[in-house]
């Protein structure tokens, strides 16, 4: 297992839509691994492959506390089949949007049909934390992030810190 780079905003390759994954086969199982190390080293409770510069529709999600049993979740090409008409509100942050924080409102339940680690067909009934981590995540690979669902001034304000710490960071010599 490799932990991978961590694209941030504002790197337009985290804007792209991914594409599908026509088999879950070794190569994708080494990414998924790749990426729940990424996801724990960073450390995260989600993320996207996107998030790692592959365009493909993969999300990993582990909602373990520190001195829990690690619960790794593989989702590859998942599809929201239904919605709750009733939102929850959580304060988020993003592994691409690093030290951000902002109370987002979605679905609190959400139904979603995925293939899983082996590649095998599934549903899963998500509630909570989980539904809200999952619609997150799901966002990444249709190139949204949780930024978007802010005002314009809000938006424009996180990103500009964030070009800026891209700036300071990029010109540390080692």
């Amino acid at each position: 297992m490799t932990i991978r780079k961590i694209l941030t905003e504002p790197d337009p390759f985290l804007r792209q839509k991914s594409e599908n994954v026509e088999k879950v086969d070794d190569n994708i199982r080494s990414l998924m691994n790749d990426m729940l190390e990424t996801m724990y080293d960073a450390p995260g409770i989600g993320l996207a492959a996107i998030q790692i510069g592959v365009p493909k529709r993969i999300i990993v999600i582990d909602l373990s506390k520190n001195d829990e049993k690690k619960n790794p979740q593989y989702f590859v090409n998942p599809v929201i089949i239904t919605k709750s008409k009733k939102d929850a509100s959580y304060e988020e942050g993003c592994l691409s949007v690093p030290n951000q924080f902002a109370e987002i409102s979605r679905p609190d339940t959400c139904k979603i049909k995925f293939l899983n680690y082996e590649g095998e067909e599934k549903t899963l009934e998500a509630k909570g934390l989980l539904a809200t981590c999952i619609q997150h995540e799901m966002d990444h690979l249709e190139g949204i992030l949780f930024i978007d669902y802010l005002s314009k001034l809000k938006k424009s304000m996180i990103i500009k810190k964030l070009s800026k710490q891209k700036k300071t960071l990029e010109r540390i010599v080692v």
